[in-house]
């Protein structure tokens, strides 16, 4: 008698085990812990990119850095990007707006990849783009070396060739994002478009 007893208790406590378990591992319970994972997960990494800027290349080389001690630079100074567009290519209104786009979209990329501190720094200043010329290739490359002896980041548009321009014509230069007073010592001479 004893042993019947035992053996028919034994499956109703391992029936009711199971149970408590797979009561826990319900549908209704799996979205709401994935979201909740999710969130948790989104707000760690957003946490450590605001903590722990990506490494800085070229774009914030030391001479800019050296600049931190001037009144006014630090997190709180203005930020700027300048687009220089050769006049010398005769665009049409369009494909300088194209080629305008390609250069500070291609600056976005490079500085996602190198320094996400001074992209974010200048998407909170608004992004603010100013557009200028040049007369030709050459003084491009006068600008394009300027900016980047101070160390301010460039991106030079080489075009596909498809419609107005020859194939690899650089049709436009964008300098910056970096602090308003270092860009405009480079570019302020220029004419606005």
């Amino acid at each position: 008698m004893w042993p019947s007893s035992r053996n028919s208790s034994q499956p109703q406590a391992m029936r009711q085990e199971k149970k408590s378990i797979s009561g826990s591992f319900r549908a209704e319970n799996l979205i709401p812990g994935v979201v909740i994972g999710f969130i948790i997960g989104m707000i760690l990494d957003l946490s450590q990119q605001v903590k722990s800027p990506v490494k800085r290349s070229r774009l914030l080389s030391s001479k800019v850095q050296k600049q931190s001690s001037v009144p006014g630079n630090g997190k709180d100074q203005e930020l700027k990007m300048v687009l220089v567009v050769r006049q010398d290519l005769k665009m049409r209104t369009g494909k300088i707006a194209s080629q305008c786009a390609h250069a500070a979209t291609g600056m976005y990329a490079e500085l996602m990849q190198s320094d996400r501190y001074l992209l974010r720094r200048w998407e909170e200043n608004g992004q603010p783009k100013i557009v200028v010329t040049c007369k030709n290739q050459q003084e491009m490359n006068k600008i394009t070396e300027a900016a980047e002896s101070v160390g301010l980041p460039t991106f030079v548009v080489a075009d596909a060739g498809r419609t107005e321009v020859a194939a690899g014509s650089r049709t436009v230069l964008a300098v910056g994002p970096g602090p308003k007073e270092l860009v405009d010592s480079i570019t302020g001479r220029l004419a606005l478009l």
